[in-house]
């Protein structure tokens, strides 16, 4: 990929606390670094934490310290647990999350689902008429197979496609009751107006979902956002996990690995040599 001339406004850092991040988040934080640099963005750090069941304050704390240890800026957002806690957490804007699901309720757009994930294959919830604030239901988006979706990307241009049968009707309330990660991360990014992403190509269908629930929405700055999908770094054909306990930065940091040592794991995981603390050389990565 060549390096960008275009100009943005923000791009943001947006880890989940579910477990140590490991050497695949750091790739993608640095490029984010990276792209910010060129680009003239401001970086926001921001911490996807409403998976209440998995967030953890001691993966919060290592967002922080691998951040710091990595020397990878951000403009915005946390520098610390207690900012994090007092005035960042996703917790702080259901206000409006929940107004998004409202607008969604009030236009008809959602029906409630009470199907498990192995039961969705033939679901027939919204024939049923399932009152939507049922226990124990979650919310899905009504969507039409044939609607197109336009993505601006960094690297192909302008990008038609449609969303993939397995994002069809694509829950946007949970049944423990908070909204979603589509939902939620398409309200983040414009709530604090962010115009260019980075992220892994395993969440294209994400990026998918998030445009489709925009134009529901009719949320059409979104539309102008520029994605950039990465390529992912991969053990034994098997893209890394936070239970990768070895590819932890964490474990690295904890068996005296310098930051200029991660550097070159992630170089060598990519296939290419040198010291890759120099963000600009994460363009080679793409």
């Amino acid at each position: 990929m060549q390096i960008p001339t275009v100009q943005f406004t923000k791009t943001r850092i947006a880890p989940t606390p579910s477990g140590y991040l490991h050497l695949g988040n750091v790739l993608s934080f640095a490029l984010t670094a990276s792209l910010a640099k060129q680009t003239g963005a401001k970086t926001l750090l921001r911490i996807d934490d409403l998976d209440r069941q998995r967030a953890n304050k001691l993966y919060v704390q290592d967002i922080f310290d691998t951040l710091n240890f990595l020397e990878i800026p951000w403009d915005e957002g946390p520098r610390n647990l207690q900012e994090y806690e007092s005035g960042w957490s996703q917790v702080h804007r259901m206000a409006f999350y929940q107004s998004l699901l409202q607008q969604l309720k009030e236009s008809g757009e959602v029906f409630a689902c009470q199907c498990s994930r192995v039961q969705i294959q033939s679901c027939t919830c919204r024939n049923k008429a399932i009152p939507l604030d049922a226990p124990d239901t979650s919310w899905r988006l009504i969507t039409n197979k044939e609607k197109e979706i336009t993505v601006n990307t960094l690297n192909n241009g302008i990008i038609k496609t449609t969303l993939p049968a397995a994002l069809h009707n694509f829950v946007v309330k949970k049944k423990d009751g908070y909204p979603s990660y589509q939902l939620t991360s398409l309200a983040d990014d414009l709530h604090y107006g962010v115009d260019l992403v980075v992220r892994g190509e395993d969440l294209w269908p994400s990026t998918m979902a998030q445009h489709y629930l925009a134009g529901v929405l009719k949320k059409a700055d979104f539309s102008k956002t520029t994605f950039h999908h990465h390529p992912l770094i991969v053990i034994d054909g098997e893209k890394l996990s936070k239970s990768a306990g070895a590819t932890s930065v964490r474990y690295l940091r904890e068996h005296d690995k310098t930051a200029t040592a991660v550097y070159k794991e992630i170089g060598r995981m990519m296939g290419i040599d040198g010291d890759l603390r120099s963000f600009e050389n994460f363009f080679n990565l793409v």
